[in-house]
């Protein structure tokens, strides 16, 4: 069945079966491949893309039930230049193993986006539904609130600079 997805700012068709999860029409089909495969269930958040402006599990969304809101990848997260959760999380040298980290990193800027300034309690709260296995939630914690303020310092530069 032929499906129109806006993936990353760009309109694709893909011809998959309805009950096929998002996080394989990127992976296999788009080519995609930033979004990791995790646990499946959508319990780990490896998987984690943007659909319109909320974090969801791709693992456990089929492609038939996305409608047409826009979906966002870690490879389509900044335009030009890196996001400040980006920069945040190469400042702090937040990833080990870095397997989790796109989906953290979208889960992150999502939260970022509806709460411009959390407390460590919402950072807490919206990062909850994210595993890593190497155990660096401190400085993702960090970088999260490093990033609050890159954020608003880069909105302030592009205000300034009529940007």
């Amino acid at each position: 069945m032929l499906f129109k997805l806006k993936v990353n700012q760009r309109i694709e068709t893909v011809d998959v079966s309805p009950d096929t999860p998002l996080l394989w029409v990127l992976r296999d089909v788009l080519h995609l491949v930033g979004t990791k495969y995790g646990c499946g269930m959508g319990v780990c958040g490896a998987c984690t893309v943007h659909l319109g402006d909320q974090a969801i599990r791709s693992c456990s969304i089929p492609v038939s039930a996305l409608g047409d809101q826009p979906i966002t990848t870690i490879e389509g997260l900044a335009e030009a230049e890196r996001h400040p959760v980006q920069l945040a999380w190469e400042s702090l040298d937040v990833p080990q193993c870095g397997y989790c980290q796109a989906g953290q990193i979208m889960s992150a800027t999502a939260l970022l986006h509806h709460t411009p300034h959390p407390t460590v309690e919402d950072i807490d709260a919206a990062m909850s539904g994210n595993l890593c296995r190497c155990g660096t939630y401190t400085r993702i914690r960090e970088a999260i609130q490093h990033a609050a303020g890159l954020g608003h310092a880069a909105a302030a530069h592009k205000t300034a600079h009529g940007a």
